[in-house]
């Protein structure tokens, strides 16, 4: 009786630690492919649109010390066709130290996850699992949306996306005509809220005689004391940015 008594608690301890050692190597491996806290879609716009097939300009954002980084679009052409992966490239390096990378995809119905290799280990952002199919705004605070042939009589048109952080909140473009020797703040509307949560602004700049051969802009959103840019990541936009088609 003894002898089973002792037995039964070995088998016991045996068991707590077999479904502890089980818990360790499950939240070890949720830790390693944790996506959050390693890639992110920064923000996403359509590049070319024509006869239904769309070429997406996807921006990739990565918080990594890694030696080696390489960052995928992993996508689908069209629908029954099976999944390719498309490498982005280095565009730059934030003021909080993070990089912004970015790929051309090009489909007839997109559906999109983000594949981040670093160090030999695999990260996923796929949106919660939903992937992503629609132009989107990610990490970024405010990001320009390509317009389709925006400059017309004298007239530019600006949207921009932003995420919502508060209900009071600022934002203009500034622009120049002159290569930057004057400019002009502009402020811009709200026009309506995504599915997402984000929001639409626009505005209608009247240009001048003087045309776009010198024009460029940038947009800030000031919200919460805090003012965030969209500026092309320093190159700023210009008349050329818009939608092909």
């Amino acid at each position: 009786m003894k002898n089973t008594r002792v037995i039964k608690k070995s088998l016991s301890v045996v068991l707590a630690l077999s479904m502890l050692m089980s818990f360790f190597v499950l939240f070890a491996n949720v830790k390693v492919n944790a996506a959050t806290d390693r890639v992110s879609m920064y923000s996403t716009g359509i590049y070319f649109s024509k006869y239904g097939m769309t070429t997406r300009e996807i921006y990739v954002q990565t918080k990594d010390n890694a030696s080696d980084q390489h960052v995928y679009i992993h996508y689908n052409f069209m629908d029954g066709q099976d999944w390719e992966d498309e490498e982005a490239t280095y565009v730059t390096t934030l003021s909080d130290g993070s990089k912004i990378w970015r790929a051309y995809v090009r489909s007839y119905n997109l559906k999109y996850a983000i594949k981040y290799v670093a160090d030999g280990q695999t990260f996923w952002d796929n949106n919660n699992s939903q992937d992503y199919t629609h132009e989107e705004i990610g990490t970024a605070p405010i990001t320009v949306r390509r317009g389709s042939y925006p400059y017309f009589n004298n007239t530019y048109n600006i949207e921009v996306l932003l995420k919502n952080y508060a209900y009071e909140k600022n934002v203009q473009v500034r622009y120049t005509q002159d290569n930057w020797a004057t400019y002009s703040d502009v402020p811009l509307s709200y026009n309506s809220t995504n599915s997402d949560g984000s929001e639409l602004w626009t505005v209608n700049l009247n240009l001048d005689d003087r045309g776009t051969s010198n024009f460029q802009y940038c947009v800030y959103y000031q919200v919460n004391g805090q003012t965030y840019w969209a500026n092309n990541f320093g190159q700023n936009y210009d008349a050329t940015y818009y939608m092909y088609k």
